[in-house]
């Protein structure tokens, strides 16, 4: 047993020896990384305030429209396990920076693009860097700050991301109908430019003194024995279908489907939809902030709130879409929104599960596999919903219907993975326990 195999609530309340020291450059180096990750979120959901601007510029229905989404989460979800892969050998700086560069490129030759194939090929460039960012943060987080923190650093780099949205739903929104395409899309990937130079200048992998062990990477044995290793975990596997089933439903709102639904089939004005919009950005940056909290101090409430999610989530989709008359009322659309910000930060539990069953060197792939859940739920139903859109003549409450189908799927595995899981991890906790005080007693001198 190593200590990074150590669950978070085995270290909670004080350090232990080989833990990183976090503090003051801790919090400068990982800003810099959740910086570049805030900027990566804005590029991915810069569409979501943009698909009908999108679909009048390039001629497009709806299920084209989809693909847009479809590609890059694609592209996303495939590049998870490589790029871990890549943080645990390369480190996180070159990773950062490589991202940086794809994503910015991507958005950039997406505000140029006057033809579908063209904008198509940029989404895809921008899902590739994007993919570098979010498990590149989770490892920096790990590596500059104490275990015990764990919970609060990922749902704070979580918080970055849901600034990263509230710039496109409040900014770019605006920007677009002020500025126009070009410059809107342009401007942003300025930004991608400028987190660039911060990384070059100010990033470090680690804390000095705590390099990690130097490892022999064979090839595709070592590729196959880390994935392999990763996903025989239990608590992996638990992460990803956590992932999997709390994450979609919020994502595919924000990030495509959410504003043509408000509008054309709720009859809100574009203002009023964008101000929805925001809002369940809003509730994401709150349930964030008080999921941190109470994980941190309660590590077993984090499968109550996980299937709370899910089942909020659905009995309120479940109102919405059978709501009588039509139109919903507006509070029941408010409800909605403010359970969908509960998404996200409902995701960021599945890392949890993963972190404590996976060794430090081994985290990065087992974060990969972990995120492919939600970007893959994520991308089936952006396609099931263009495309019974267009087989139902825009038939909205037909179409966001898919969701249920794949969270019964996701609550399924779930309760199959989690008694084995917890014990596994009960397991460690008190194995963890007898090797720290074990530890401190050799500290001590005769």
């Amino acid at each position: 047993m190593t200590a990074g195999t150590e669950p978070v609530g085995a270290r909670a309340g004080r350090a232990l020896p080989g833990d990183p020291p976090g503090g003051v450059q801790a919090g400068v180096v990982w800003g810099v990384g959740t910086l570049v990750y805030l900027v990566a979120v804005v590029h991915r959901t810069s569409l979501g305030v943009a698909g009908i601007d999108a679909a009048h510029r390039f001629h497009i229905g709806a299920s084209a429209l989809s693909t847009f989404s479809i590609l890059q989460v694609l592209v996303y979800a495939g590049m998870q396990i490589p790029v871990g892969l890549l943080v645990d050998s390369l480190g996180t700086k070159k990773v950062l920076m490589l991202g940086a560069v794809l994503f910015t490129a991507g958005q950039a030759a997406f505000a140029l693009s006057h033809s579908y194939g063209m904008a198509l090929g940029a989404r895809a460039v921008l899902g590739c860097g994007d993919a570098m960012t979010f498990v590149s943060v989770l490892r920096l987080g790990s590596r500059w700050f104490p275990a015990r923190r764990g919970p609060m650093v990922a749902q704070g780099a979580a918080l970055f991301g849901v600034a990263g949205n509230l710039v496109s739903t409040v900014v770019l929104s605006r920007l677009l109908h002020s500025a126009g395409w070009t410059p809107t899309f342009l401007g942003t990937a300025v930004g991608g430019a400028g987190v660039l130079v911060l990384v070059a200048l100010f990033l470090k992998d680690h804390p000095e003194g705590h390099e990690p062990a130097p490892r022999q990477h064979a090839g595709a044995a070592y590729v196959r024995r880390q994935i392999a290793d990763a996903w025989r975990e239990p608590g992996t596997r638990l992460g990803m279908w956590t992932h999997f089933s709390t994450q979609f439903p919020g994502m595919v709102f924000l990030l495509l489907w959410g504003l043509p639904f408000l509008v054309e089939d709720q009859g809100l004005s574009r203002g009023a939809a964008g101000a929805m919009l925001t809002l369940v950005v809003v509730a994401n940056m709150v349930f964030g902030l008080v999921f941190g909290q109470v994980i941190a101090r309660h590590h077993g409430a984090r499968m109550p709130l996980t299937l709370g999610v899910v089942a909020a989530t659905a009995a309120s989709w479940a109102l919405t879409l059978t709501w009588p008359g039509g139109q919903d009322p507006m509070w029941l659309l408010v409800v909605l929104c403010v359970v969908l910000g509960a998404c996200g930060p409902a995701s960021m539990i599945g890392f949890d599960f993963a972190r404590p069953a996976n060794p430090p060197e081994r985290f990065g792939t087992a974060s990969g596999i972990v995120n492919i859940g939600g970007f893959t739920a994520s991308m089936v139903t952006l396609l099931a919903i263009g495309v019974l859109l267009d087989a139902t003549g825009d038939d909205y409450r037909v179409a966001w219907s898919s969701i249920f189908v794949l969270q019964l799927l996701g609550t399924v595995q779930i309760l199959r993975l989690r008694r084995r899981a917890e014990r596994l991890e009960r397991e460690r906790i008190a194995v963890s326990r007898i090797e720290s005080v074990h530890r401190c007693r050799a500290a001590v001198p005769d």
